[in-house]
């Protein structure tokens, strides 16, 4: 499996912190079209995310990747990431989004569904939307899916 979604937002709560830290908590729903080669590719995926985030330090997203196949079947992906600041271009931190997910539970078609693989997420020219990229193996109950 390797495949990529740039998802944009539909819904969004957020918490800023008042002490002057910048750090704050997102919490949103983005929509996207998968593409690239495996079972998910032609899906549509809703993200369901939390985004705790302290600016220029670190960030701890996760959350639930909904995948619907389009004869509506479902696969649902659990997902944890470590966002880590470095150094970028004149000093400017660059935030490296790197993590890891898993299938926790499939519908249809789908029904016994298991995988696991590594997760990036990448900026794109949009301040809200977001790239993700899952590379990893998918195996059904009866026959391997990569």
């Amino acid at each position: 499996l390797k495949i990529e979604s740039v998802v944009s937002p539909r819904e969004l709560i957020r918490l800023e912190f008042q002490d002057g830290s910048k750090h704050f908590v997102a919490m949103m729903r983005r929509e996207g079209k998968v593409i690239g080669q495996g079972l998910f590719s032609g899906a549509t995926v809703t993200e369901y995310g939390m985004h705790d985030i302290h600016p220029g330090v670190s960030g701890d997203p996760h959350g639930y990747l909904v995948f619907t196949l389009a004869n509506g079947d479902v696969a649902y992906v659990k997902w944890v990431v470590r966002g880590v600041f470095v150094s970028g271009p004149q000093g400017k931190p660059t935030l490296l989004d790197n993590g890891v997910w898993e299938v926790v539970g499939s519908t249809g078609s789908l029904k016994g569904l298991q995988g696991a693989g590594t997760l990036h997420i990448r900026r794109v020219p949009s301040p809200l939307e977001r790239n993700f990229v899952l590379e990893g193996e998918l195996f059904s109950a009866m026959e391997s899916r990569k």
